[in-house]
């Protein structure tokens, strides 16, 4: 199932890609270690945000529609958010 906020975590990572290319390229051509890192923070900051944000819509539609009664018990919905949460 594709959520509204799944075009905004392709962008996310199509970005976080962009920058680990440019972090490659950065060591390939052996540039100062104060500039890798920056870049490579980019590259964790982008990850992080879509992983976020992926999480964030899966508690919001996913285990809501779940916990609202459609086909799962509460128990199963309480695992899945323990299960999801670890990555938080």
């Amino acid at each position: 199932m594709i959520h509204r906020s799944h075009p905004d975590i392709v962008k996310r990572l199509k970005r976080a890609e962009g920058h680990l290319r440019r972090v490659i390229a950065m060591v390939e051509e052996a540039r100062p270690c104060l500039d890798v890192a920056q870049q490579l923070h980019a590259v964790e900051k982008a990850i992080g945000e879509a992983k976020k944000t992926l999480i964030h819509d899966h508690v919001d539609h996913c285990l809501d529609a779940a916990a609202n009664g459609q086909g799962t018990t509460t128990r199963a919905v309480v695992g899945e958010f323990k299960a999801i949460s670890k990555y938080l």
